[in-house]
């Protein structure tokens, strides 16, 4: 493998100010400029059954899901548009209609129109038209659902682009195991730590032992002092060690179209601002999402998705395969609340990157660019 220049910072920039992590106003600010205005997982289009539609909440945003057909779905805002009352508390049947179980105006499912209001009969001055259920803006990728709530969304675009898995299976995989993390911390903290290895030595000693490069506080040799343009790197994982599992040993065939690079390199991020990140590895895929609670609250969703040939292996147990990915999540969960809690001192005001954090550095210049900050 051969990159074309060093990443290293040249400079020491300072972080996001210390109030960004507690502030109730900056996260208002976060959630209006941010979370309501960019794309957001929602889950596996094979999770959510044709006919069904399911309530997700993002932030304050309160959102219908809903699955019309084999490749179609529709999200909108989830609220009746006579008073604004919720239209979908669980997970439920989907018909042609979606009907409001407080007053029962209905919607058609298809595109939200207005259908009928019930016992209430509006006057010549109301408009059908103008009070149809609220879009919300759906994009399927790779079998992965993402809304926008925003009135004119931007393009869809993760880090590496819209072909990044072509070369995996991804819409025939299927959820073999979840996990749901409630962290104490600034969902920023948590971006922070993913987004740098000079935590790995000390925080992540499984992780280091199977990637040999973590042990020096690395992502990748670009990193090193000494890099120059045309040095080439090995595999990325110890020997004999072909995955991200306990033991390094795939849990079931390689999937069949990967370059050579992309098994060396055993685990291919992709990074989707604010919402998830991707690890595609040679047998298996984890997404981990995140949904800010409250300005010092996140939750933390991880998604464990194989082949169905792997899944109909003999005694195969997902559970298995999750474990190592499991510890490597608590540990930075763990490390992200030790973090928070440090943020909250009078004295911290902003911390100082080092090149190493380039990562970080580019993060917080897309938060501050989306706040409108200089």
């Amino acid at each position: 493998m051969t990159s074309e220049q060093s990443p290293l910072l040249d400079h020491c920039p300072p972080s996001l100010p210390g109030e960004s992590y507690f502030d109730e106003n900056w996260y208002a600010r976060e959630q209006r400029l941010i979370w309501q205005k960019e794309w957001v997982y929602a889950g596996r289009l094979n999770d959510l059954p044709i006919g069904k539609m399911r309530p997700l909440t993002i932030g304050n945003v309160g959102i219908i899901l809903c699955r019309l057909s084999e490749a179609k779905i529709a999200a909108y805002h989830n609220i009746c548009r006579h008073r604004g009352s919720e239209l979908c508390r669980v997970e439920q049947p989907l018909g042609k209609t979606i009907s409001c179980p407080y007053h029962a105006w209905s919607y058609a499912a298809a595109d939200g129109r207005l259908v009928s209001t019930a016992h209430a009969t509006p006057t010549a001055d109301f408009n059908r038209e103008e009070n149809g259920l609220f879009p919300v803006a759906t994009m399927l990728w790779n079998g992965f659902v993402f809304i926008n709530t925003a009135e004119e969304p931007s393009p869809f675009m993760p880090d590496l682009g819209l072909e990044a898995y072509d070369n995996w299976p991804m819409t025939d995989l299927v959820t073999g195991h979840k996990l749901v993390r409630n962290l104490n911390c600034n969902w920023k903290v948590f971006w922070e730590n993913y987004n740098e290895c000079l935590h790995c030595p000390s925080i992540h000693p499984e992780l280091s032992n199977l990637v040999p490069i973590y042990r020096e506080g690395l992502m990748s040799e670009t990193e090193r002092q000494d890099w120059s343009p045309g040095k080439t790197t090995g595999n990325a994982l110890k020997e004999g060690a072909v995955t991200w599992t306990l033991d390094g040993q795939p849990c079931g065939p390689i999937f069949p179209d990967l370059t050579e690079v992309q098994i060396k390199t055993a685990a291919n991020f992709v990074t989707i601002y604010p919402t998830a990140y991707i690890v595609a590895h040679v047998d298996y895929v984890r997404i981990v999402s995140l949904v800010p609670t409250s300005p010092e609250t996140t939750q933390l969703t991880a998604e464990w998705l194989f082949s169905p040939a792997a899944m109909k292996q003999t005694e195969f147990d997902p559970s298995e395969v999750a474990a190592f990915a499991s510890i490597v999540l608590e540990q930075d969960a763990e490390a992200a609340e030790m973090n928070q809690r440090g943020l909250r001192s009078p004295r911290f005001e902003a911390g100082r990157l080092m090149p190493q954090e380039f990562y970080i550095h580019n993060f917080h210049e897309w938060v501050r660019q989306r706040l409108n900050i200089n």
